[in-house]
């Protein structure tokens, strides 16, 4: 499927801003699920790119003003094509963090023993040197689903794993989180992604986040899981980036000096081409 993307990102403040400094993931790259025809993007000040410890693209931009400027208003903007290739599984480039680097805990989705409890109804504990089976994968995914509903504005962006496995409910990052917390739990490697995802008529599905879960370590092979849709990735998603969780690869991250109360509007369409 070729989509087309734009995200806009719509900063307004009560004072004049004095400095800012942003860091952006919102770089899909081409890899086996997805081929990027162009991208571009579009901030207050000159981009600075770079690669993160993940391997993921960034680009980061300072703004220095002054009280007399009277800066009141910033915009980031990304948009392009990408051809979407319904890859769901896949090897990591050479390079690449090892997979068990994603054995390691992190602040959103740290392992327990609820979750080892809970995980175990699926999936058995790996054996060393062997695959994990991808259908228990999935099955645990679709418990993952039963057991966190989807619900609008039942978290934030701090809401942890376990907080939200406890709780029965959050959104797509949550679902996600608990997938990553559960099978690194298991001794399962797993990863955060973020990313898009097209729904016709539903634009608050457009930023979306799922987990990739390593199914051979030795082999460094790796299967893409959408909780929220209980399915494999396919030809709606576009790949954005991936770390330990949220934390590390949120679409924008930064810090500001002056501006008062800031307000932030965010829109994303996705819109098919149609050749």
């Amino acid at each position: 499927m070729k989509l087309h993307i734009k995200h806009t990102t719509d900063y307004r403040y009560t004072e004049p801003l004095r400095y800012a400094l942003q860091t952006l993931w919102l770089t899909p790259v081409s890899g086996p699920s997805q081929t990027v025809n162009f991208w571009s993007l579009g901030a207050p000040e000159e981009l600075f790119a770079q690669l993160d410890a993940f391997g993921n693209p960034v680009h980061s931009y300072t703004f220095v003003g002054e009280a007399r400027d009277n800066v009141r208003w910033s915009l980031v903007n990304a948009a392009g094509q990408v051809d979407t290739l319904g890859v769901a599984e896949f090897l990591d480039e050479p390079g690449m963090p090892l997979p068990q680097l994603y054995l390691r805990a992190s602040a959103l989705a740290r392992p327990h023993a609820r979750l080892l409890d809970f995980g175990r109804r699926f999936v058995s504990a790996p054996e060393a040197g062997k695959a994990v089976d991808l259908q228990a994968i999935l099955a645990l995914c679709a418990g993952v689903a039963g057991a966190v509903s989807y619900k609008k504005h039942s978290t934030n962006v701090t809401t942890t794993a376990l907080q939200a496995f406890d709780a029965g409910a959050g959104v797509c990052q949550d679902q996600a989180h608990v997938m990553v917390a559960v099978c690194r739990s298991l001794g399962i490697p797993a990863r955060y992604v973020s990313g898009y995802f097209y729904a016709a008529n539903e634009p608050d599905l457009a930023s979306h986040a799922w987990a990739d879960v390593c199914l051979d370590v030795a082999a460094r092979r790796w299967a893409s899981i959408d909780v929220t849709h209980r399915c494999l990735l396919d030809e709606r998603h576009v790949r954005l980036a991936m770390g330990f969780d949220y934390n590390a690869c949120p679409p924008i991250k930064g810090v500001r000096h002056g501006g008062g109360q800031e307000s932030m509007t965010i829109k994303i369409t996705i819109e098919p081409v149609v050749s």
